[in-house]
């Protein structure tokens, strides 16, 4: 039994089938594109080639009497059609077909005119050895054949004689004739190697380009993803924390909690519209339809955010080194979720806390990122929180997302506990002007 290969793999091979078949279809002119889609008008177009090619040798052997060699030719037209079904078996028929048309009739033109149109199919289908192979082992025969006919001791023995010309006339006709034979069978099986050649290389094109859309779909999911984590972890973590606050504060503070409830709503309806724009990225191809480069919403600004986290009641102190931001927008985006994610987990997971620091530090080609705490709580158990040294016990996709952002810009993130026993992040991020406007 042989085993099925996976659905995964047969859609792969399929779609590479398809990309080759385009590909190909494309490069051929009007008339090898009919050809192609109809097989059977092309077998009528060999045979008739062939018939054309063999006509003076018919009609010769017609006036001898000569009807087994005009059998002969009728039947290698015959076997040509199944060349491209049957394409050893047709070799090996019109070698032997053809070597007794020489033994009948030697003289006549293009006698091994069925051996180039055989060896050229065979080439197209097999590999380029298999195919030399087949090359030597059709042509020695009707070459060394012909060459014995006309000047060796089967001279004597053909039907109805051998050319009426001198000795040396016919060595060099019968030496003439074997090279001419041979290098037009090398040709016809030349041509098909360099085809089969050509179409193996238009097939690795096509399975590179499938490979690379496919890589560029995995890239893309994994984009959708990341931000879909952004998303749904800084705001459920927020609206949370602000439920829970109002809870509390809404029989002693109603107006503060009034306040905790408009961000609560706020905070829902902004990543109502965020999952909504990240989403329309699966159903719009179009230049426009694009996941954006920039904070998902206009009121997504950084000091939005830290003031969300605030009221939330994140302890936040913010400060700002050196000149402003790049007005790149992926650029920005970038910080904003880095700093997003940093604070999601201090909201998430910190307890106890008296301070939390953001500090961005912008000097020649650089930007760092800070989020300190002094709060306290517990390492994650997850294998990317263990080698990071990273508070949340979760999957570790913030932690990637975030390292993954930094690399887009030759940065690095480091997390992980402190001296006194809070939790630090810190991001470097290299610009250098150039970067992100491509």
């Amino acid at each position: 039994m042989h085993d099925e290969p996976p659905a995964k793999d047969v859609s792969a091979l399929t779609q590479v089938d398809a990309s080759f078949a385009e590909l190909a279809d494309r490069r051929r002119g009007r008339l090898r594109r009919y050809l192609h889609r109809h097989p059977r008008v092309m077998d009528a177009v060999v045979v008739l080639c062939y018939l054309l090619l063999v006509t003076p040798t018919a009609v010769d052997a017609v006036l001898d009497g000569d009807w087994a060699a005009v059998a002969l030719l009728a039947a290698v037209a015959a076997a040509l059609v199944f060349r491209r079904s049957h394409p050893v078996t047709v070799v090996a028929a019109v070698a032997v077909l053809e070597v007794g048309i020489t033994f009948l009739h030697p003289w006549g033109s293009n006698v091994s005119a069925g051996l180039w149109f055989a060896l050229y199919a065979l080439a197209v289908q097999r590999s380029r050895r298999f195919a030399i192979t087949a090359l030597a082992l059709a042509n020695t025969p009707l070459s060394l054949l012909y060459f014995l006919t006309l000047v060796g001791p089967l001279e004597r023995a053909l039907p109805n004689g051998g050319p009426a010309a001198p000795e040396n006339s016919q060595l060099v006709f019968g030496i003439v004739a074997g090279i001419t034979i041979t290098l037009s069978n090398i040709i016809a099986a030349g041509i098909g190697i360099s085809v089969r050649q050509r179409r193996e290389h238009e097939r690795e094109i096509a399975a590179w380009a499938a490979r690379t859309a496919e890589l560029g779909s995995v890239t893309e999911r994994n984009r959708i993803a990341r931000e879909m984590h952004d998303v749904v972890a800084h705001s459920l973590t927020v609206m949370l924390t602000l439920s829970d606050g109002a809870a509390v504060v809404v029989r002693k503070s109603p107006d503060r909690a009034a306040e905790v409830l408009g961000e609560l709503s706020r905070t829902g309806r902004t990543a109502l519209a965020d999952m909504r724009r990240v989403l329309g990225v699966l159903r719009d191809e179009s230049p426009a339809g694009l996941a954006p480069r920039q904070p998902l919403s206009a009121g997504n600004s950084l000091a939005k955010l830290l003031e969300g986290f605030r009221t939330a009641g994140l302890p936040l102190h913010y400060s700002h080194t050196g000149p402003a931001l790049p007005e790149d927008a992926a650029f920005q985006l970038t910080v904003y979720r880095i700093v997003q994610e940093s604070l999601t987990n201090v909201l998430r997971y910190g307890r106890a806390l008296g301070r939390v620091d953001v500090s961005m530090v912008r000097t020649d080609g650089m930007v760092t990122i800070e989020v300190l705490d002094d709060g306290k709580g517990t390492v994650g158990s997850g294998p990317e929180a263990a080698s990071a040294g990273m508070r949340p016990a979760g999957s570790g996709q913030g932690l990637t997302g975030m390292r993954e952002r930094a690399g887009i810009y030759g940065g690095t993130v480091e997390a992980g506990r402190t001296a006194g026993g809070g939790w630090r992040v810190s991001a470097v991020l290299n610009w250098n002007g150039d970067q992100g406007k491509s």
